[in-house]
């Protein structure tokens, strides 16, 4: 329903009853929108990508039912980011009693303060208008919160200052729940709550009072809960407790994107970027593979799966893709920016920050996971462009599309690729390489230019990742050169090393 502004111009309480006013619970609030929203076929959580049939339908369920709700995945799976969607789900504004700190309903008021009020202008109380924004409270749950940050505590100052006994219930001041009645009110990392933290939620969720130092007040607090967990977190630091679960109506179990194209949208969504990497041109091979690095993380027996490995790896990893090119385009003064597959390793930084490793080795640990991770997601996604050199291999009789340019390297011949080389300097070592063009043009023809040279570099990596050729890091960049070069470089040589491979 359209939303009347003219509403805003009641003023006190005996205008908002001739209003014909009726009060009205946040859990049916948002039932009674989500309801509307459906019937119109509107979207309910924009924003939100790959949930569509899984976890939206569980979360609008849980609404309907007029449930708390506990979302339990690992990080960086939108948890937080659907509970506060579920803000425009609330009515534009609602009434309160003005001056109350409880958010009081004029005809259904809850606090000392408002009753008082109420009780002393009768229909002359004045009345003012809640936004819907601000009926959004969130808290991060760590081991110091305590009873006083979430429920309240004894104010001694106001006890002074109002003149009044310990024994009355103006002295109290209220924590962050009571103060969130008739909002959403959202914990995140819920089994880091201490045990006795998480008690003290018992009767507020199920029963709607609370216990303040010898105080029992019967305040009927209405609150949609929505409370976020890490499913790590039950073994690592702590637990919800049963009681405690056993009141959260409905747990909705998230998940990391099934495809690498939600994962795009996600990451192109996510991403901030700049003014200055707006005329970067990155090609959708490179946009696929920062996606398939994650999904290699996910599977890699080097990362912990119980950590999980966040979306924000994929966005992170993007912006600094973006950042890698800009920067090579302000040292050589060039304008026109084309992100290289180089670029990815401009990334490491990214990637390393956003895993959790099953062993904490040596400093350089992360960076040698981090380099295996880009060369397993190369080879997954060369074989989408090009004839898998393995089985090439094995075959006794044909053609190999891949022999002339190893041949090429295999006569001594080395290409060092900077990171900082202008775009002639890119183009003229790619061309050198006797049989990459060609390579490229046999599998896909009618390429600009711009994009045959993008290919002619991923053909490159894609064979040094199925050891065609040799592909070392430098300092400043890239170095390929031939297998058998690099493997009787006594630089090189890592004798007894059997993992070798997978850190090349």
């Amino acid at each position: 329903m359209a939303f009347d502004k003219n509403i805003l111009k009641i003023k006190t309480l005996g205008e908002l009853k001739a209003s014909g006013y009726r009060p009205k619970s946040i859990k049916q609030e948002l039932r009674d929108n989500l309801v509307e929203k459906l019937k119109n076929k509107e979207s309910v959580f924009p924003g939100i990508w790959g949930y569509e049939d899984t976890v939206i339908p569980d979360v609008e369920k849980a609404i309907l039912s007029m449930h708390h709700i506990n979302l339990l995945g690992l990080r960086g799976q939108a948890k937080t980011r659907i509970a506060r969607l579920m803000v425009n789900l609330l009515d534009e504004y609602v009434p309160i009693v003005e001056g109350s700190e409880l958010n009081d309903d004029p005809l259904e008021p809850l606090s000392r303060f408002a009753k008082d009020l109420i009780a002393e202008k009768g229909d002359a109380t004045p009345v003012t208008w809640l936004p819907r924004d601000e009926r959004y409270n969130e808290k991060l749950a760590t081991p110091d919160v305590s009873i006083a940050d979430l429920i309240g505590d004894v104010d001694p100052i106001k006890a002074a200052t109002l003149r009044l006994p310990y024994s009355d219930e103006r002295v109290i001041h209220f924590g962050m729940i009571p103060r969130s009645h008739r909002c959403i009110f959202v914990i995140n990392e819920l089994p880091d709550l201490q045990a006795r933290i998480q008690v003290s939620l018992f009767n507020i969720l199920q029963e709607g009072d609370i216990q303040i130092r010898g105080f029992k007040l019967r305040m009927p607090l209405d609150i949609q809960f929505v409370f976020t967990a890490n499913p790590e977190d039950y073994t690592n630091r702590g637990s919800i407790v049963t009681p405690l679960k056993d009141r959260i109506d409905s747990q909705i179990v998230t998940h990391y994107p099934k495809s690498i194209e939600i994962g795009r949208k996600i990451t192109e969504q996510e991403a901030i970027i700049k003014d200055g990497q707006k005329k970067i041109v990155v090609n959708d091979i490179l946009k696929d593979l920062v996606e398939q690095i994650a999904v290699e993380a996910r599977q890699s027996e080097y990362v912990d799966a119980k950590s999980g490995v966040s979306a924000r790896m994929t966005i992170s990893a993007y912006e600094n893709l973006l950042s890698s090119a800009e920067r090579r385009s302000l040292i050589n003064g060039e304008k026109n920016v084309n992100a290289r597959v180089s670029d990815i390793y401009g990334a490491i930084a990214a990637i390393n920050g956003k895993i959790e490793l099953v062993y904490e080795g040596e400093v350089e640990g992360p960076v040698y996971v981090a380099q295996s991770l880009i060369g397993k997601a190369m080879r997954t996604e060369f074989l989408k462009y090009f004839p898998n050199p393995e089985a090439v291999k094995k075959k006794k009789s044909g053609k190999n599309p891949f022999q002339q340019v190893s041949n090429w390297f295999g006569e001594g011949n080395v290409i060092d690729f900077t990171n900082d080389l202008t775009d002639r300097e890119y183009r003229a070592r790619l061309k050198t390489i006797e049989g990459l063009e060609e390579l490229v043009e046999g599998y896909h023809e009618r390429l600009g230019e711009d994009d045959k040279l993008f290919m002619m570099e991923f053909a490159l990596h894609g064979l040094a990742e199925y050891s065609l050729i040799s592909k070392q890091n430098l300092d400043t960049g890239l170095q390929f050169k031939d297998l058998l070069d690099s493997m009787f470089d006594p630089n090189k040589m890592n004798f007894g090393d059997d993992d070798e491979d997978d850190f090349r």
